[in-house]
């Protein structure tokens, strides 16, 4: 790894300016050699002043400039997120719920923690790069508010925005890292001095940046589709008050998000497949049933995605963007019939196929069958239309036609355990890929151009509110309060109601797994709850047996310890 001076300022502003002044340097060194010897006055001389390309010192006046600065935050945001490598979905991969179904040593894809978590490796240093990006780009917009030309409203408005943005990265960077620097200020040039910062001063920071952000952001109903609203800030302000213990803080904080008139579980069928079999689950992931504009009043944060549009992050061509579809859902395509015959067609756009997928994330037995048990039945979660658990043989050239591969397995199955699994539905848009990716509409055959997920993804559903609501409960010891926020959730589901005696900490994380998987990022969730190492080693049998103590936290990048050399940036423990 190529190593520069202080990283986190260097090289996050070098990233941001090195590309405005590369455009400076020939302009000025011709006007140095121009006017060498000849009288003038240096200091005004020494002053850049451009007029025609954009440099940080123009490039921040207009409201114009700062809602465009604000936007790339979104960007960075939705690119950590659902980026299509396997960096983006480390918070799935070697949880309680899911692992590499190759079992590979695929650095990325925690096939062994020991691998995966290196200081020196790629993925500590992938996901801190971007953290600290959205950092140093938040306090770059809230630094040159002042000089701008903005009213007084236009700057709240941008401020408030910025400040979420800080807080939600320090939000990942405390939880997988730990005491991290905490940059409050624009670097605008080398330093080398960063050192750790106690979590609780970082903990903080996040309430001072998320309770502004409450107080300036619109409300969600005069938000627009994919933008910010209080909502999403006082959702913050309550998962960050439950670490600190703040129980009645994050009580009231999670309350103003459940009692707002304009937020509700949806409970009927809606949206674009509401006329077809299914179920209400079935719908929050349908294609243009995320937003609001939908007649979604569960959604409270939705990450847009189009296809085949500049920005739009999604393509027709290649699983660019969002690739969860390809890593979750089977590669059922290989799949032999028992007589070791080709039975299937190949990537269909179907409940039975699920795309164009490869095999890579798959749930462990805990979230395949055990937190199903007691209500396997009935909880609409677990249904034939969300919780894929069979395959048919789909080629009618096979003597196997229409049969069950779980029943009668072939033998790449049997070698290759791998080759099909239970999956999720809301990876994948059944019948509702775009157009561009059909080989063959009739059949529903896709071209290897797919893999991608082609629907807008959510950052925050109303469901996930009441669950940690209820974590606030059951920590202030009211156990019954708890029990009433998990079943609005479970009544929804069509499941049998929790009782009191029944709610832990591990019964709410259970819950999460069963209404919240793949789209909340599981591994902080258990970060964030102290209950990580502790459950991966109880439910997760292909990780369990390596994952050590110090895999709490993730390790410092070695690169960024080694580039401060004037600062005290220590290693975490174990690394």
């Amino acid at each position: 790894m190529q190593r520069n001076s202080g990283r986190i300022g260097a090289g996050q502003f070098a990233k941001n300016e090195i590309q405005m002044k590369n455009s400076q340097i020939y302009f000025v060194l011709l006007l140095w050699t121009v006017l060498l010897g000849t009288a003038c006055n240096e200091a005004s001389f020494l002053e850049e002043n451009p007029l025609d390309f954009y440099s940080p010192s123009n490039s921040y006046q207009t409201y114009e400039n700062f809602e465009s600065a604000v936007v790339d935050l979104y960007a960075q945001l939705r690119d950590l997120r659902f980026n299509a490598s396997d960096n983006a979905r480390a918070h799935f991969y070697g949880t309680d719920i899911m692992f590499d179904a190759r079992e590979s040593t695929a650095s990325n894809r925690f096939g062994d923690y020991n691998i995966t978590l290196n200081a020196t490796g790629d993925m500590t240093e992938w996901h801190w790069d971007r953290l600290y990006k959205i950092v140093t780009s938040a306090n770059t917009i809230i630094d040159r508010l002042p000089d701008g030309s903005l009213t007084e409203g236009e700057a709240v408005k941008i401020a408030a925005e910025a400040r979420f943005f800080r807080a939600f990265a320090y939000r990942y960077l405390v939880y997988m890292y730990g005491g991290v620097p905490l940059l409050l200020e624009e670097v605008t040039s080398p330093r080398t001095d960063f050192s750790n910062t106690d979590t609780r001063e970082i903990l903080d920071q996040i309430l001072d940046d998320a309770t502004y952000a409450a107080e300036n952001l619109p409300e969600i109903s005069d938000a627009v589709d994919g933008r910010l609203s209080k909502l999403m800030a006082y959702h913050l302000l309550a998962e960050t008050h439950i670490t600190l213990g703040n129980w009645d803080d994050a009580i009231t904080a999670a309350s103003v998000v459940i009692d707002d008139p304009e937020t509700a579980l949806m409970t009927e069928r809606f949206g674009s497949r509401a006329g077809e079999p299914g179920d209400v689950y079935f719908d929050l992931f349908r294609v243009g049933n995320q937003n609001r504009s939908s007649g979604n009043r569960e959604a409270i944060w939705v990450a847009q995605m189009e296809t085949d549009l500049p920005g739009g992050y999604l393509s027709s061509t290649s699983n660019a963007g969002n690739s969860l579809e390809r890593n979750h859902a089977p590669a059922a395509f290989t799949l032999q019939d028992p007589d070791g015959q080709p039975a299937v067609l190949g990537w269909r756009s179907d409940l039975n196929s699920g795309g164009r997928g490869v095999s890579f994330l798959q749930p462990t037995d805990y979230f395949e069958n055990t937190i199903w048990a007691s209500d396997f039945d009935n909880d609409i979660r677990n249904s034939s239309f969300n919780y894929i658990r069979d395959f048919f043989y789909d080629d009618p050239n096979s003597a196997w036609f229409d049969s069950s591969a779980v029943k009668y397995p072939g033998p790449n199955l049997i070698a290759q355990g791998w080759r099909w699994y239970p999956w999720l539905s809301k990876v994948t848009t059944p019948g509702r890929h775009p157009a561009e990716l059909y080989a063959d509409p009739e059949l529903g055959l896709l071209t290897s151009g797919g893999g991608s997920t082609y629907t807008d993804q959510y950052y925050l559903r109303l469901a996930e509110t009441y669950l940690l609501r209820a974590e606030a409960y059951l920590g202030k010891g009211d156990p019954d309060q708890a029990a009433s926020d998990i079943n609005v959730v479970r009544i929804r589901a069509n499941a049998t109601p929790v009782t009191a005696a029944e709610v832990t900490l591990d019964y709410i994380l259970e819950e999460r797994a069963r209404e919240l998987s793949l789209e909340e990022d599981r591994r902080i969730t258990l970060q964030r709850t102290g209950k990580l190492v502790e459950r991966i080693r109880l439910f997760n049998h292909h990780n369990g047996d390596e994952i050590q103590d110090y895999h709490a936290l993730w390790p410092i990048p070695a690169g960024e310890i080694e580039a401060n050399i004037d600062g005290n940036l220590r290693q975490n423990t174990g690394y």
